[in-house]
């Protein structure tokens, strides 16, 4: 997997089917009203129940109505007994090396979704990140709560902005973006496409931000896991065990062998990890 900082040609925005058909229904709806204006209610009724499936679509981190987003690695990948460890919200000067001993001590590669004022205050996590080789991409310069509400501008700057301060620090261009907790609205996708970065969610979520039990955390993890997965876990913003000790720190170790007594190899995403 390459780690150089190769620029990508801007894309045109291409529409997703359902919101080619969003866009019909509300030409649909006007329509109606214009020929038949006592139906308006009918044409209200159609747009409101559209709107209701775009902001369901925004809320649901796995869904590809709104736009291309990688949930499962690819099926050759999947054929290989390959799987994605990913990690949100560092770099965090007390976990993140945590978990990068971790992933040495074991051999294991995976991908960190970075915020990028977190890697302005923490770059040399940010560099041993890449020294463990590992990959780093987007999670967002400043991870707002309110960020899925945003416009085309406001997602420009919270995509931009990042894809420049992670490209400074690393000398690489991501090529992933994850929105916080999966969340987004229709404006994402064209600044994705027109940026030529994509969108990336997950298979299997650990809520390990909410949940210190270790036990929980790992149950969720591996209930049902198979080739192909995406999990995703947290080097920033981790919940603590009973003890105090950040629960990533004692999950991922049982996960690594877990993974290994079911023939499966972590592998960060990569260029040939495209969604279909």
């Amino acid at each position: 997997m390459t780690q150089s900082g190769a620029q990508y040609p801007v894309r045109s925005w291409r529409l997703t089917p359902f919101m080619k058909a969003s866009i019909l229904a509300h030409a649909g709806a006007l329509a109606l009203v214009l020929v038949a204006p006592a139906s308006w209610e009918w044409a209200l009724a159609i747009v409101l129940v559209n709107h209701g499936v775009i902001a369901a679509a925004g809320l649901w981190p796995r869904s590809s109505l709104l736009g291309a987003n990688l949930v499962r690695l690819p099926p050759a990948s999947a054929a290989r007994g390959e799987v994605a460890l990913t990690f949100d919200d560092g770099p965090d000067p007390e976990v993140t090396p945590l978990v990068l001993g971790i992933l040495a001590q074991h051999g294991v590669h995976a991908t960190f979704f970075c915020i990028g004022e977190k890697a302005i205050a923490h770059p040399e996590v940010c560099r041993d990140i890449l020294a463990g080789g590992h990959v780093i991409e987007n999670h967002g310069q400043r991870h707002r709560k309110h960020a899925a509400f945003s416009g085309i501008a406001g997602w420009t700057r919270e995509v931009g902005d990042a894809q420049k301060t992670l490209e400074s620090i690393t000398g690489r261009r991501p090529q992933y973006f994850r929105a916080l907790a999966g969340l987004r609205n229709p404006l994402l996708d064209p600044v994705l496409q027109t940026a030529g970065i994509r969108l990336a969610s997950w298979t299997r979520r650990a809520y390990d931000t909410r949940c210190g039990d270790a036990d929980i955390v790992f149950a969720r993890l591996t209930r049902g896991l198979s080739a192909g997965d995406i999990l995703l876990l947290h080097d920033g913003h981790c919940a603590r065990s009973s003890n105090g000790i950040p629960v990533i720190v004692e999950v991922l170790p049982r996960l690594i062998a877990e993974l290994a007594a079911r023939k499966l190899n972590p592998v960060p995403l990569g260029l040939s990890c495209r969604p279909a």
